[in-house]
């Protein structure tokens, strides 16, 4: 039998517009503690289930190109070339991050994620369209940055309609936090930017108060990237008549 992570990303109810779990065939007890070893609470909960023959020949053909080195990350090394590189955490099916790469050549784009068959559909897109800067990590995002990163690395990081953990007891698994701002601030160019994302009205003031609090970033709100397409949880949103908030906070040099 062959393994995925199903992250913890939520599905609206129609009725309520909040997000539940969305799960993955029971296959036993949950593979990933929700602390992870820094001792930060991750976002997203990790569960085991199967892969189809169709995601198994999508890994088979797409993985081995796509995705980076274990090791620490040495972009012209795991790129090919030298280029600004950016980060979307949470990457999903890939929407966002194809229309990324496809408006910007000259840009490489590293996607993260731990839902399997999402990256494998990414990446069938990917071969489909001709997209050849786009690339993988398979994980954390936070001890990708955290332990394989090296400072000043992204010249911007996208974080797009993020489990939004809408109870108080979960507010802590919110990625958007003063842990994950002090390692986003080290690892982003001076100058570089963080893009924030959500249809979720308490997420928005729960980021737009951390990122507020943060000495390093100038935040602006209310501009929405001209290259994301529709598409996810940004249409479901609008769908159900939700607003959505928009954040850019730049790194001062």
């Amino acid at each position: 039998m062959s393994w995925f992570v199903v992250p913890s990303h939520l599905r609206p109810d129609p009725a309520t517009g909040v997000r539940h779990l969305q799960r993955a065939p029971y296959a036993g007890p949950v593979r990933a503690a929700g602390v992870n070893d820094s001792g930060h609470v991750r976002s997203f909960a990790a569960r085991r289930g199967r892969v189809s023959p169709l995601t198994r020949e999508r890994i088979a053909e797409y993985f081995p190109r796509h995705e980076i080195p274990q090791g620490p990350l040495v972009p012209v090394e795991a790129f090919g070339r030298e280029a600004p590189v950016v980060l979307e955490i949470g990457c999903g099916h890939g929407a966002a991050a194809l229309a990324y790469a496809e408006e910007h050549p000259d840009h490489d784009l590293l996607a993260v994620d731990v839902f399997t068959p999402a990256l494998a559909r990414m990446l069938a897109a990917a071969d489909r369209r001709g997209v050849t800067n786009l690339w993988l990590h398979q994980g954390d995002a936070v001890a990708l940055l955290r332990d394989r990163v090296a400072p000043s690395t992204f010249a911007a990081v996208h974080l797009f309609f993020p489990d939004p953990w809408p109870k108080a007891k979960h507010a802590k698994r919110r990625f958007v936090s003063a842990y994950t701002l002090d390692l986003l601030a080290s690892r982003l160019v001076p100058g570089g930017h963080l893009l924030v994302a959500t249809d979720h009205a308490l997420y928005a003031a729960h980021a737009r108060d951390v990122l507020a609090a943060h000495p390093r970033f100038v935040v602006t709100e209310g501009e929405r990237p001209p290259w994301r397409p529709t598409d996810g949880f940004e249409a479901k949103g609008l769908a159900a008549g939700r607003s959505i908030t928009e954040f850019r906070a730049t790194l001062a040099d």
